[in-house]
């Protein structure tokens, strides 16, 4: 009965580690999830302002320029931006020079 005593008393602490670490997990997930949550909050504020800033361009200009003319070069602002933008992001994910090909599964 002593060795089932032991594996018993061993399975036990076994639990309570498993418990306390999946409080500690629970926790580090939920810390992700707000940092989530708030990025994203700022995301939306950042397009929301750089609306608001295209917009301020385009009432400046049209002040200047017909309304058309002011519309098209915000427009092409916006678009180089967004270009320039997706251009970056292109070459962040972009492999290394001299990184061999990943070989995929046929």
């Amino acid at each position: 009965m002593n060795i089932l005593t032991t594996i018993l008393d061993i399975a036990a602490s076994i639990l309570r580690v498993l418990e306390a670490e999946g409080r500690l997990l629970r926790r580090a997930v939920m810390n992700v999830a707000w940092a989530l949550a708030f990025m994203a909050v700022a995301a939306v504020l950042t397009l929301v302002a750089a609306g608001f800033f295209l917009a301020g361009i385009y009432q400046y200009l049209a002040s200047l320029m017909p309304p058309w003319a002011a519309s098209l070069v915000v427009s092409i602002l916006a678009l180089a931006l967004a270009l320039i933008f997706a251009m970056i992001a292109k070459r962040r994910t972009a492999d290394p020079p001299g990184t061999p090909p990943v070989e995929r599964n046929k």
